[in-house]
């Protein structure tokens, strides 16, 4: 168990907290912030739609960029954002062994966040 990678996000539609033991040592710590573009008004709904959806896979590929070697990914938040999340994760070879699991929580601070990250991993 001394190889586990854990990692928390929590996250909603253009924010993200990630927490993690990236180093190995054990203990959880936030590890980065990542704050998503929102998408501008657009009079062709085509456009807004692809738009979008290029805009959310920029936000979870950079939350990705800080999950190096994952092994156990927590993902909570607000919305259906996470569960769109973790489809991303099961689609991305790097995450295909990776365990996942996910539950709902309102926004909270870094150090309530890892406490409760803490908990779930």
């Amino acid at each position: 168990m001394n190889n586990q990678k854990q990692f928390g996000v929590w996250m909603d539609n253009h924010n993200a907290t990630v927490v993690g033991n990236g180093d190995t040592e054990g203990t959880l710590a936030v590890i980065g912030h990542v704050k998503g573009e929102e998408n501008s008004p657009n009079s062709n709904e085509k456009n807004s739609n692809n738009h979008e959806k290029t805009l959310q896979a920029k936000f979870f590929k950079e939350i990705a960029a800080h999950l190096v070697n994952a092994t156990h990914i927590h993902i909570t938040g607000t919305g259906q954002a996470q569960e769109q999340f973790i489809h991303y994760l099961a689609a991305t070879p790097q995450f295909k062994n990776c365990k996942t699991a996910e539950s709902t929580s309102n926004k909270m601070s870094d150090d309530k966040l890892i406490a409760y990250i803490t908990s779930k991993v």
